[in-house]
């Protein structure tokens, strides 16, 4: 089946991916770096399967617009834990890992210069290895003991990115709704009931972050939507 329109413009229109990205494009009156977060969630909120992967729950239709806003992206920003858990290899964007301690997942060591950056601590006992491993260029140091993500954002804009995704983990979405980063969050709700006691997309102490829908498609039950940040 297509992915059609059940919210936004043309309600009841099946989308192609090019109009997928067009769809998924950032807001025409936004000013500076859009930071979108993409996630994904069984219908009882469980953002991870029984093998502690988010790939555990995904679809096909999630992976079309995981794909799309990959496409859409000057880079993508990922919580080292989860480029751990998930296996994440260099991607066409520059993947930006967030890591207090600078270990660089060993999937990640061989790529090219300027395809893994290392946002990381003054403190992070991995520091200098991850420089060795990367590049001094390419290893940010924003913070004494944890990284700070208004920093973060800046130094990616200062470089030229302004389509920054992030795909969490949920830790680090948290974060950034905590501290006022993330102006969208892109959220999958495949069609299945898990149980257990997995994760949420978000993981953390308790916030209260209001969001505003843009966008809602529907692709063989499972729902796929936008969400802006309110301020």
């Amino acid at each position: 089946m297509d992915v059609r329109v059940l919210i936004g413009d043309d309600p009841g229109a099946e989308l192609s991916d090019d109009d997928l990205e067009e769809r998924y494009a950032r807001p025409p009156d936004h000013v500076g770096p859009w930071l979108r977060v993409n996630m994904v969630s069984t219908l009882d909120g469980a953002a991870q399967g029984a093998d502690g992967r988010s790939g555990g729950i995904n679809n096909a239709a999630d992976k079309r617009v995981f794909d799309a806003l990959r496409r859409i992206a000057d880079c993508i920003v990922v919580g080292a834990g989860t480029l751990r858990s998930e296996g994440y290899r260099p991607a066409r964007a520059p993947l930006v890992a967030v890591s207090r301690s600078a270990e660089v997942p060993p999937l990640l060591r061989g790529a090219e210069p300027g395809r893994v950056l290392m946002a990381t601590t003054e403190r992070a006992p991995g520091l200098g290895r991850a420089r060795s491993l990367l590049g001094v260029e390419n290893v940010l140091v924003l913070g004494s003991y944890s990284v700070d993500l208004v920093t973060l954002k800046a130094a990616l804009h200062d470089r030229g990115h302004t389509e920054i995704l992030s795909e969490g983990g949920p830790a680090l979405l948290h974060r950034l709704l905590a501290e006022g980063v993330a102006d969208e969050l892109c959220l999958s709700l495949v069609p299945r009931l898990v149980g257990g006691d997995r994760l949420r997309i978000v993981a953390g102490s308790e916030l209260d972050v209001s969001l505003s829908p843009t966008l809602l498609l529907e692709e063989s039950g499972t729902l796929l939507g936008r969400w802006r940040v309110s301020r």
